[in-house]
């Protein structure tokens, strides 16, 4: 397993169960855990995940004053055992993950730039589940469809799992929900996701998030794009971890393909 989470170069599809189907893009997960605290990630969640490629991300949030590198001496071998042994859980079910351990003062800003240096597909929101029967794909707005598509089909690839698109659109809103979901439905066919094992739905919603966390109680995971950068976001926090955090099921957040040029500096702690 490589240390420093890069994944391999180019774009074959020699990973998991992208092999046998119409992917344009081997999707890469990033898969944040707390591992000092003694977090880690169900079997159920690990064999889903499984055929993607994986960077598991060690990590600890340091109080303001500890400097990471005092951190990274005394808890760094605990740490990266803690990695390890999740690491093997994935390839234990076929993965072939990569791993890093960061020490960081602010956990957000941390991952999001593992995120950009290795062009995350998209990055996981942890929540417990079992085993993974219905996939909750939510549709708000713009979203890199082929990238969502990528990272959907395969993940589901070798399952059973139903996977529900549903497009959420406000009162009087010139997004078009049920085009966008059709047009996620076909393009999770065109990779190979049997048409039987895809529903599609509309609705209207003025309050997207409380309706979509609400619903997660009956999803096994939730896949949705990023928030905006409004105000209220910036005042609330962003919509994928209000999500996760009232959610029952874990988030896959799909990435931005612009976010890959514009986040791949140092964070301001330095810390790894």
């Amino acid at each position: 397993m490589s240390d420093d989470g890069t994944p391999p170069a180019g774009g074959d599809t020699d990973d998991g169960a992208a092999a046998g189907l119409a992917i344009r893009e081997p999707p890469l997960v990033v898969v944040p855990v707390r591992v000092l605290e003694g977090d880690t990630l169900s079997e159920a969640l690990v064999s889903f995940l499984a055929p993607a490629r994986v960077v598991v991300v060690g990590y600890h949030v340091l109080p303001e004053q500890t400097p990471a590198e005092q951190a990274s001496m005394q808890f760094e071998e605990r740490a990266r055992a803690a990695v390890d042994d999740i690491a093997a859980a994935f390839a234990d079910a076929g993965g072939h993950p990569d791993t890093r351990v960061v020490f960081t003062h602010d956990r957000d800003v941390t991952i999001e730039r593992v995120a950009a240096e290795v062009g995350a597909t998209a990055t996981l929101l942890p929540n417990p589940t079992g085993t993974v029967s219905e996939v909750l794909v939510p549709v708000r707005g713009a979203i890199d469809g082929d990238r969502l598509a990528d990272l959907v089909g395969t993940l589901v690839a070798d399952g059973s799992a139903r996977v529900t698109l549903w497009g959420l659109s406000p009162e009087g809103s010139a997004f078009d929900a049920a085009a966008a979901v059709a047009d996620a439905a076909d393009r999770l066919r065109r990779r190979g996701v049997a048409a039987a094992r895809i529903v599609t739905e509309t609705a209207t919603s003025d309050a997207p998030i409380r309706d979509i966390v609400a619903r997660s109680v009956d999803a096994d995971v939730v896949v949705m794009g990023e928030g905006d950068d409004s105000l209220f976001g910036v005042l609330f926090g962003d919509d994928a971890e209000r999500v996760a955090e009232g959610s029952v099921a874990p988030v896959l957040v799909v990435r931005k393909r612009d976010a890959d040029a514009g986040s791949a500096g140092a964070d301001a702690d330095g810390g790894e």
